[in-house]
């Protein structure tokens, strides 16, 4: 059954359109776009594509507040050790709590769809943990949020290096023992991912990307882990003479439906193989301030052509005003420039449109565009918000948004043209709770 709704302005891949239907057919896609009538009603003010989550760890929603030192000496690889201890005390239903609220929080900050990387795929006695899986497909379900399932193959613990007790839960034997996961859960799989070059080696990273085009098709999304610290480049460098995407460029062959995460420390000559072969590059603004990654060049990347996500990542922080805005902040930090990724039509409208737009590859989908048939995910913006108030028109009030705004901003939130209410509140339950404390097997 179709249904339409009716925008005063939308965001559409050809600038800020006013008075206009999206009508949207029985799948929830967007059937056209026609005028609508400018004396309203209208069902909201301003209407953005909802952003695409290019990359998500739900469970790493229960280290908000841990993982942090007190004497300025802390790094990833510190804060990864409270990543392993939180992985190893979950079960299926803490997995599900914190999945939901992060699911439902990314729909309050303005994502509506996640490229979920999951990895937890073992219990304590070394079995499959399906019910791992199914909690987390179960969760974006019951969140309502359009959920890309992406299971990780993660085999060692580094170059040369075998898998250490807290990476057990992660692990597959080798690639035949991920693809029957994958296989099990082909329905659900929007594409497949190797949690890096250090997790899983050259040969059957290859040997995985041809399995996986065998069950999903050879044109769903693969994603990795690269080039992020420092110290990975290094171990790379000295245990094959390559740099990480120089390795994978000769590993598999990239191309548009593969996508990078991070890709923080590739160098110039990496930076225009990742460009050439059309994959995308998902950066975490956020996460990667968090965790202390460093920052990508991603202003040069895109004049010059490259393709650009954004990830939730570690999701201790939920806001994609928030992401869009470090992103460009760090570009201006970096080069001491303003307005980095502004066009004529501002800051805002440039940035968010370039963004939501870049998500479609990494999750396989149509989602991050306002258009004929991308799915109508949309989120409106709330005109009486005070810090709209100077604001000169659509464009003056997205250029407030990214630099002074927040996800509270918005308004209301629509998923498949179904309104989603705002979060309800429900707590987390005891387990999780603990959890989310430091207490029990954490």
């Amino acid at each position: 059954m179709s249904r339409v709704l009716n925008f005063e302005h939308i965001l559409t891949p050809a600038g800020i359109e006013r008075h206009r239907s999206l009508r949207i057919d029985g799948k929830g896609c967007i059937g056209a776009i026609e005028p609508c009538d400018p004396r309203g009603p209208f069902d909201g003010w301003l209407a953005l594509p909802g952003m695409p989550s290019a990359h998500s760890h739900a469970f790493q929603r229960g280290l908000v507040g841990h993982g942090e030192g007190v004497d300025g000496s802390d790094s990833f690889w510190r804060w990864r050790e409270a990543m392993y201890r939180l992985a190893q005390g979950l079960d299926a239903d803490t997995l599900y709590h914190l999945a939901w609220h992060a699911y439902r929080g990314m729909l309050a900050a303005g994502y509506t769809s996640v490229a979920e990387f999951h990895y937890l795929h073992r219990r304590d006695d070394g079995s499959r943990a399906t019910e791992c899986v199914e909690a987390v497909i179960r969760a974006g379900s019951d969140a309502g949020i359009r959920l890309a399932f992406i299971p990780v193959f993660y085999q060692r613990a580094g170059f040369d290096e075998p898998a250490r007790a807290g990476q057990a839960r992660f692990l597959h034997r080798d690639v035949e023992d991920f693809l029957t996961l994958v296989a099990m859960y082909s329905e659900h799989c929007a594409g497949v991912a190797a949690h890096s070059l250090r997790a899983v080696p050259p040969e059957m990273l290859a040997d995985m990307v041809l399995g996986a085009g065998e069950l999903l098709g050879a044109e769903r999304p693969i994603h990795i882990h690269v080039s992020e610290q420092p110290a990975e480049v290094e171990a790379c460098l000295a245990a094959t003479g390559r740099r990480p995407v120089q390795l994978l460029a000769e590993t598999v062959e990239l191309g548009p439906h593969w996508s990078l995460v991070h890709a923080t420390h590739a160098d110039a000559s990496e930076r225009e193989l990742i460009r050439a072969s059309g994959a995308t590059v998902v950066l975490c603004p956020l996460t990667e301030a968090y965790l202390g990654d460093g920052l990508f060049p991603a202003a040069e990347f895109a004049a010059g052509g490259g393709r650009l996500a954004v990830g939730t990542d570690s999701n201790v922080r939920l806001d994609a005003v928030e992401e869009l805005r470090w992103l460009e902040y760090g570009q201006r930090l970096m080069t001491g420039r303003r307005g980095c990724f502004a066009d004529a039509d501002g800051l805002g409208a440039s940035l968010w449109r370039r963004l939501g737009a870049g998500g479609a590859a990494p999750l396989g989908l149509p989602v991050g565009t306002i258009e004929v048939g991308a799915h109508a995910d949309v989120l409106t913006l709330d005109p009486q918000n005070p810090l709209f108030a100077g604001a000169d028109g659509p464009s003056s009030v997205l250029d407030a948004l990214l630099t002074a705004g927040d996800a509270r901003c918005i308004d209301q939130v629509w998923v498949g043209g179904q309104r989603h209410a705002p979060l309800d509140g429900e707590d987390y339950g005891p387990a999780v709770r603990a959890i989310m404390r430091g207490e029990g097997s954490r």
